[in-house]
């Protein structure tokens, strides 16, 4: 792949800063082929956002941002920003999980674009040696799109596929500090899960990987990489990498752990090291940031980050076991029914956002709410996501490429990191 410069023009500066407007307002956004995006149903929106609280979150945002000649935001928020009383803000930071991911493929994109890192050769050649085994051949694309039978070591933190209690989180994951190295030990000690290629299945241990190849290969602190190449060239104020630190400095909101007896209060988990996900699932942000950073993406060889041919691989999604959900290198395609969205969802103890936008980035759309171990929390927000993107649903409407018959189902389901 032909080496480009890491620090291209903003062209998109424009495009990606934040001028707040407010009221009902014709949606500008419009996909590849020109055709406009419907108006958000900002009553749908507020809708799922009610159903989250009522599930059990103290509170829940959208930020919807369209990108044309005139910016458009639409900010909804309910319910409190934490148990003192104070009202949900879609400004203040939070812990992004897994929308992590998205920052880490941008890194490893970026290196393969200089020619440091093959994604089809094995990613073994590109880590420390005695990181991964000898017999292990699984390239750096197929760890990407999770098909590379990694062994998710959360597994073994959580001890049970969805468990969140707060004594686990008490007991290992709080204060505890990990070190990156330790976490694939973990997962290769299981052996490798199936043929790599044959098949999908998340794994956070897979950006945990992407995670140290990158420190390997520019001798940096991967703390000091994703500053240097996405947050300070972007501007991205709000946004950091502070592992293990377990502090949220500035205005954020209060995360809350929901125990898995419900009778039981929810537990302040705002205060953790992160370093049991580390590259996976550590990053800071806020909702204007993630607008920003997805604005820029997508926007492919004149958005700074990464070039036209990196970001094509990075949408070439393949289907998962989930009912409308792709997944290609750390970057997820949900299929709407006006369209296709990219972006990545993430669940951090408290913490849960779904970050997408439109393949053009005109339009991105950031939901968040403040509990997390809460399944009914979760489906809120990915409800939310239709409203948001695609109107309100016609009385009756034919079926065409971009809207289902009448009675269709629409709803999203879960996606698979329920917990990550």
């Amino acid at each position: 792949m032909a080496k480009t410069s890491l620090l291209r023009p903003l062209a998109v500066a424009a495009a990606a800063a934040v001028l707040a407007a407010t009221g009902t307002v014709p949606a500008l956004a419009a996909d590849r082929d020109g055709a406009a995006l419907p108006v958000p149903d900002t009553a749908g929106v507020l809708s799922a956002l009610q159903a989250t609280m009522h599930a059990g979150a103290p509170g829940a945002f959208a930020v919807i941002r369209d990108h044309d000649e005139d910016e458009r935001t639409r900010s909804l928020s309910v319910g409190q920003a934490n148990l003192d009383g104070t009202p949900m803000n879609s400004s203040w930071r939070f812990r992004v999980g897994s929308n992590s991911k998205m920052f880490a493929a941008v890194l490893v994109m970026q290196l393969a674009e200089e020619g440091r890192i093959d994604l089809d050769k094995p990613l073994r050649d590109y880590l420390p040696a005695g990181t991964l085994p000898e017999s292990w051949t699984m390239t750096g694309r197929q760890v990407m799109e999770h098909r590379a039978g990694v062994y998710d070591h959360t597994n073994d933190l959580l001890e049970q596929p969805g468990e969140e209690t707060t004594s686990a989180f008490e007991t290992r994951i709080r204060t505890n500090v990990y070190q990156p190295a330790d976490l694939v030990a973990m997962s290769v000690k299981h052996g490798q899960q199936y043929t790599p290629g044959s098949r999908y299945s998340y794994s956070n241990t897979d950006f945990v990987l992407m995670g140290l190849a990158v420190e390997h290969l520019t001798g940096r602190s991967y703390a000091d990489v994703l500053r240097e190449r996405i947050i300070e060239p972007l501007g991205l104020e709000k946004t950091s990498f502070v592992v293990p630190d377990q502090r949220i400095k500035g205005a954020h909101i209060t995360g809350y752990l929901t125990n898995d007896d419900r009778t039981k209060p929810l537990l302040d988990s705002t205060e953790q090291t992160a370093s049991w996900l580390w590259s996976a699932g550590g990053v800071i942000s806020s909702a204007g940031d993630l607008d920003r950073f997805l604005t820029a993406l997508m926007a492919g060889s004149n958005g700074g980050l990464i070039s036209d041919a990196s970001l094509q691989q990075m949408e070439a999604a393949l289907p998962t076991p989930t009912a409308k959900i792709s997944y290609g290198l750390g970057l997820r395609r949900i299929s709407l029914s006006c369209g296709d969205v990219y972006g990545h969802g993430g669940i951090v103890q408290g913490y849960q956002t779904q970050s997408f936008t439109t393949p053009d980035g005109k339009r991105s759309v950031v939901v968040f709410a403040n509990a997390s171990n809460n399944g009914t929390v979760t489906q809120g927000l990915m409800s939310a996501l239709e409203p948001a993107f695609c109107g309100k649903k016609p009385a009756a409407a034919p079926r065409t490429a971009f809207a289902p018959q009448d009675g269709d189902d629409q709803g999203l389901p879960v996606v698979e990191d329920t917990r990550i």
